[in-house]
C-alpha cells in the first residue's frame, strides 16, 4: 500500500525528462502547434465566409477544425510554458478543469468524423435525396446533441477522478490526462476501469463502429455499380476522411482501451503529442491538399485579401494627395 497524501497540487513532468532536450521539444511542438491554429482557422473562416463552401459537408468540417483548435489550445500553451519553466505545476482544480475540457472535445472529435461519414454514406449510396436527407439544419442538431452527450459522459469521468485518493503528485504527461491520473491513485480504480470499458467504449468508440459500417455500407453499393469511375470518385472524396479517422482513432484505442495495470506512461506521453497535436496539425492539410474546394476558396480568400489591401493603400495615397493639395 503506498503512502496516501492530500494532492492540492500536481508536478507535470512534460514530455521529456532530460533538460537538453526541452528548447528542441519547445521550439518543434511551438511550430506544430501554430500551424495546426493557422491551418484550422483558415477552415473555419473559408467554410464561413464562402458562398461556394455552404454546404452541410463543410459545415461540419468547420467544427471538426473548431475542435482541433480547441484540443490544441488545451494542452500545448501550458505545455510550453512548463518546457521553459522550473515550475511545473497545476492545482487540483485546474486540472480536474483541464481533464474535463479534454475529454469533452476530445471525444466530440470522434462524433463528428462520425457525422461525416453519416454525409459521405448519403452522398454516394443516395445521391438524388441527399439535400432531402442531409440538411444544415441536422448537421446542427447532431452537433449540439454529440456536445450534450459528451459533455455529460466526461463530467461524470471528472467526478468519479476527483473521488480518488492519490499517493504522489507527479503526473508523468504533460497535461492532466485519465491515464496517468489513474495511476496515482492508491487503490485500482475499478469502478473507473469498468466505466472506461463499458459507458466509455459507447461514447467513444461506437462512433468508430458506426464510421466502419457507414464505409461497409458505401463499398457494397459500389461493388454493384461495377463501375472503376464510382470507385475513383468515391476514393477522392472518402481518402481524406479515412486518413484522419485512420490517425485519430489509432492513438485513441492504442492510449485509453486497455487496463491501467498495463499502461507505459513514458511511451504513453508520446503517443500523446501525436494525437493532441500532430494530427490536428494534420487534418487542415489533408482536407486541403486534396480538396479543389478548399484549394479554390483558400484562393478566393487570399485574392480579396490582396484586393483589400491594395484599396486600403489607394484610399491612403489619395488622402494624403488631397492633404498635399
Amino acid at each position: 500500500m503506498r503512502n496516501r497524501t492530500e494532492v492540492t497540487e500536481f508536478i507535470l513532468l512534460g514530455l521529456s525528462s532530460w533538460p537538453e532536450m526541452q528548447p528542441v521539444i519547445f521550439g518543434i511542438v511551438l511550430v506544430m502547434y501554430l500551424v495546426a491554429f493557422i491551418g484550422n482557422a483558415l477552415l473555419v473562416i473559408i467554410a464561413h465566409s464562402d458562398i461556394k463552401l455552404q454546404t452541410p459537408m463543410y459545415f461540419l468540417l468547420s467544427q471538426l477544425s473548431f475542435i482541433d483548435i480547441f484540443l490544441t489550445t488545451i494542452t500545448v500553451p501550458q505545455m510550453l510554458v512548463h518546457t521553459l519553466s522550473v515550475k511545473r505545476t497545476i492545482s487540483f482544480n485546474c486540472c480536474m478543469v483541464q481533464l474535463f475540457f479534454f475529454m469533452t472535445v476530445g471525444s466530440m472529435e470522434g462524433h463528428l468524423l462520425a457525422a461525416m461519414a453519416y454525409d459521405r454514406y448519403v452522398a454516394i449510396c443516395d445521391p438524388l435525396r441527399y439535400s432531402a436527407i442531409v440538411s444544415r439544419h441536422l448537421c446542427l442538431r447532431i452537433t449540439l446533441t454529440s456536445w450534450v452527450v459528451v459533455s455529460f459522459n466526461s463530467l461524470l469521468y471528472s467526478m468519479l477522478v476527483t473521488r480518488l485518493t492519490f499517493c504522489g503528485n507527479q503526473v508523468t504527461h504533460f497535461f492532466c490526462d485519465i491515464t496517468p491520473l489513474l495511476q496515482l491513485s492508491c487503490t485500482r480504480p475499478i469502478v473507473n476501469e469498468m466505466l472506461i470499458f463499458t459507458e466509455g467504449v459507447v461514447v467513444v468508440v461506437s462512433p468508430f463502429f458506426f464510421i466502419l459500417g457507414s464505409y461497409a455500407r458505401i463499398g457494397m453499393t459500389i461493388a454493384r455499380m461495377h463501375s472503376v469511375s464510382a470507385l475513383r470518385k468515391a476514393l477522392s472524396t472518402c481518402s481524406s476522411h479515412i486518413l484522419v479517422v485512420l490517425l485519430l482513432y489509432g492513438s485513441v484505442i492504442r492510449m485509453y482501451l486497455r487496463p491501467s495495470s498495463s499502461y507505459d506512461l513514458d511511451q504513453d506521453r508520446q503517443v500523446a503529442i501525436f494525437y493532441t497535436v500532430v494530427t490536428p496539425m494534420l487534418n487542415p492539410l489533408i482536407y486541403s491538399l486534396r480538396n479543389q474546394e478548399v484549394k479554390g476558396a483558400l484562393h478566393r480568400l487570399a485574392k480579396k485579401l490582396c484586393i483589400s489591401r491594395k484599396f486600403q493603400s489607394g484610399s491612403q495615397a489619395n488622402r494624403k494627395w488631397q492633404q498635399v493639395s
